[in-house]
């Protein structure tokens, strides 16, 4: 059975990482969200007369987000139905709270739960002072709005749950503190092949 896997979390938690750590050795599609609509956030906020790195505020949302998760998942449904695996990065806060939003994203291929095994990995830090951290360490651009609105941003550092209708068993999260990655991959790659 296909797999359509998807790797959740904040901003910092390393999903990226820990993603492509797995993919490498299954070579199922990888699909992050972030590079897949890049150019086009970064052309819509500048036409807009916005700053093209910002990532983070209403604007951005309002402008790029939904587009984001469009170019995403027709990507992944593309994969999907010609049978590769598929592994997604990306918040997909809204998506995930909403229990028809899986169902209807694979009916777009006429495909339903029953023929694609969706797994969810969300990926987590010990606490907020790491995710900190991990965001300044890594001196992007795109983070300046989370680190200059700390206080709002960290916000979106808690758990969730996911309310699509998949088996609890499908979803793991992954602790992600350590900086050797290697057991956390090995985990997940269990969890999604096992």
């Amino acid at each position: 059975m296909v797999k359509l896997v998807f790797f959740l979390g904040p901003a910092g938690a390393g999903k990226t990482t820990l993603a492509k750590a797995v993919c490498a050795r299954s070579k199922a599609a990888f699909l992050d969200m972030d590079i897949l609509l890049r150019p086009a956030a970064d052309a819509i906020m500048t036409l807009h007369g916005l700053d093209p790195a910002d990532r983070d505020s209403a604007e951005y949302k309002r402008l790029c987000r939904d587009l984001g998760y469009r170019i995403t998942m027709d990507a992944a449904l593309d994969n999907l139905g010609i049978g590769v695996d598929v592994f997604v990065v990306g918040p997909f806060t809204k998506e995930t709270s909403d229990p028809g939003w899986i169902s209807s994203e694979l009916a777009r291929i006429g495909l339903t739960l029953a023929d694609v095994e969706v797994k969810v990995v969300f990926v987590k830090l010990a606490g907020e002072a790491l995710y900190r951290s991990r965001i300044e360490a890594r001196q992007s651009v795109l983070d300046e709005w989370k680190l200059s609105h700390w206080e709002e941003f960290r916000r979106s550092l808690g758990s969730r749950t996911i309310a699509w209708p998949i088996p609890h068993t499908n979803v793991l999260t992954v602790d992600n503190s350590d900086p050797d990655l290697r057991e956390a991959a090995a985990a997940i790659e269990r969890f999604i092949y096992s």
